[in-house]
């Protein structure tokens, strides 16, 4: 954990416009006497049955996604480079993606991380996440204020009661706590912030620097 700590402080430290390096500089996916170890890759939960993850449990690279759902960033990434992940390279059974909670920007993001996670538990959490990112949203604003969490709610199919209920429980606030102390353990304290494989990649980064980070990735195996 302290090696993964400090590769994710030396990427933050770039200009959120340059991609990113995989951690520990170009060759840290592998040497002339081959591939090295992921530092991140006990942070991959891969549980088969996560509701906010897509793609295998086995798959060769597990992308993890800290994002807020007020994020104009994260909304950029969900709408512009994640479908192209998802079409290229999780349906094929190359990458999973797993969705961790980073909720930074306010109370609002308090509220809809704790609606995603009740949209979860009705395994609707990427219908959720799709509806919330549909659009840009002011910080704060009230566009994800109660009303408009149970409308997109209502919007795709969930039991409003139960709805409700999950998001307002403590196991719900666990689990969002869960997910900030880990970024907060890494350093991260913004999003979007990706670890792909062993490449942390931070800000909206365009397709490609997710592209080269999977193959180089997937090609060493």
């Amino acid at each position: 954990m302290v090696i993964a700590i400090v590769a994710v402080l030396a990427i933050l430290a770039r200009p959120a416009d340059k991609p990113a390096e995989p951690a520990g500089g170009p060759a840290a996916g592998g040497s002339a006497g081959g591939q090295t170890e992921n530092p991140f890759a006990g942070l991959a939960r891969r549980a088969p049955d996560d509701p906010l993850a897509l793609g295998r449990p086995d798959a060769p690279v597990v992308i993890l996604e800290y994002a807020d759902f007020q994020c104009p960033f994260c909304g950029r990434h969900a709408r512009e480079t994640e479908p192209k992940l998802i079409k290229d390279y999780v349906d094929k059974g190359l990458v999973r993606i797993e969705w961790r909670d980073l909720p930074y920007l306010g109370a609002e993001s308090n509220d809809a991380a704790a609606a995603g996670r009740a949209a979860a538990a009705q395994g609707k959490f990427w219908e959720f996440h799709d509806a919330v990112y549909a659009r840009d949203r002011r910080v704060n604003s009230g566009s994800l204020n109660e009303d408009a969490l149970r409308d997109i709610a209502r919007s795709i199919g969930l039991d409003l009661a139960r709805f409700d209920t999950d998001r307002a429980s403590a196991a719900t606030r666990t689990a969002v706590q869960r997910d900030q102390q880990e970024a907060t353990s890494m350093g991260i304290t913004g999003t979007p912030a990706f670890i792909v494989g062993d490449t942390p990649i931070v800000g909206a980064q365009p397709y490609e620097a997710f592209k080269q980070a999977i193959d180089r990735q997937v090609g060493a195996r």
